[in-house]
């Protein structure tokens, strides 16, 4: 049996060792054959070095050069690189996998032939006080909404997952990922599997490490590229991949037409001022509950604003320029966060 794990990075020197560590620490089974594909962006921070470095340690290691340096191409480049291989897992270069995670996402999808997806719970980790900010926000339904793999307390069926594994067969009945998305490429895939009668499996028992990002400006990036591509993924399929993707973006529209209500009329500025308030008093809730001092809740509330309205603001971009100007994506949201 043979498994090709495909690892999309680049610059990502402070993490790289320590995620191929936990990969080939893994309790995988001695039938398995695995290879581990780095597919790198043509790191200048000394990541290539690193891996050339860990080759000499860890057998069937293999560095991949990306040069187009975007997250699709490298998924493919790992997946074309391993062969036919039977599976194939995806892990982030910030992602730490838990030990028995190989193992579990083989035992799932050959248990169930309807299962053509396997990933884990996310354990967020952080480097610096903002990071630890950011972790402690996108671990709360609150900050990522219900129904995120993100906050899931138990083993089940969901529309994605990171760090995923897939049977090989499954790229040959669908296709590979779509080069054109710079974000949301994962999304469109899984997508794409339910599409084709396939289903995508949480397992709360597995889990990986995730570093998030230690810096706001990144994060605002991010989230308004998410919410950007997510709308031309939607345009791909001809249909809203999933409800709650709504939300932020019609939230986004609320704010800014709520203040036109005073103009109107007092009495319905308060009625529909109802809303913003109970979100508000959410946002409070959160940001005092979950902060560990006084002083990280006035930043946590920060961090809230950014998930939620940079990706609504995204959105409503992705909505002006694919749906209505229907043009193509902007090169400069092609840009990846760091």
């Amino acid at each position: 049996m043979k498994l090709s794990v495909v690892i999309p990075c680049r610059n990502e020197a402070p993490y790289i060792e320590e995620c191929l560590d936990a990969i080939y620490g893994s309790d995988i089974s001695d039938e398995v054959e695995m290879s581990v594909f780095v597919v790198d962006g043509m790191s200048d921070d000394g990541t290539r070095d690193k891996v050339l470095e860990l080759t000499e340690k860890y057998v069937r290691l293999h560095l991949v050069d990306n040069e187009k340096q975007l997250t699709p191409y490298a998924f493919n480049l790992g997946i074309y690189a391993g062969g036919k291989a039977d599976y194939i897992q995806i892990v982030g270069a910030r992602h730490i996998i838990s030990k028995n995670y190989l193992r579990r996402c083989i035992e799932h999808l050959k248990r169930d032939e309807a299962i053509w997806c396997v990933g884990g719970r996310i354990q967020n980790e952080y480097l610096n006080e903002t990071g630890e900010i950011i972790s402690i926000a996108m671990g709360t339904a609150f900050g990522m909404g219900l129904g995120n793999f993100r906050t899931l307390t138990k083993s089940g069926f969901t529309d994605t997952v990171t760090s995923p594994m897939y049977p090989y067969w499954v790229f040959e009945k669908i296709g590979f990922f779509d080069e054109t998305l710079i974000r949301n490429q994962d999304d469109d895939f899984n997508f794409r599997v339910e599409q084709a009668g396939g289903k995508v499996y949480y397992e709360h028992d597995i889990s990986l490490k995730y570093y998030v990002r230690g810096n706001f400006s990144g994060l605002r990036r991010q989230f308004f590229q998410y919410g950007y591509w997510k709308v031309f993924v939607n345009r791909k399929h001809k249909a809203v991949t999933t409800l709650r993707q709504l939300v932020p973006p019609l939230f986004v529209l609320y704010s800014v037409l709520l203040p036109l209500t005073a103009l109107i009329n007092p009495l319905l500025f308060l009625i529909c001022g109802v809303p913003m308030m109970l979100y508000l008093l959410l946002m409070l809730y959160f940001s005092v509950t979950q902060a560990k001092n006084f002083l990280q809740s006035p930043k946590l509330i920060n961090t809230y604003l950014i998930l939620h309205y940079y990706y609504g603001a995204g959105y409503l971009k992705g909505i002006l320029q694919f749906l209505i100007l229907r043009k193509n994506p902007s090169d400069r949201q092609k840009r990846m966060s760091r």
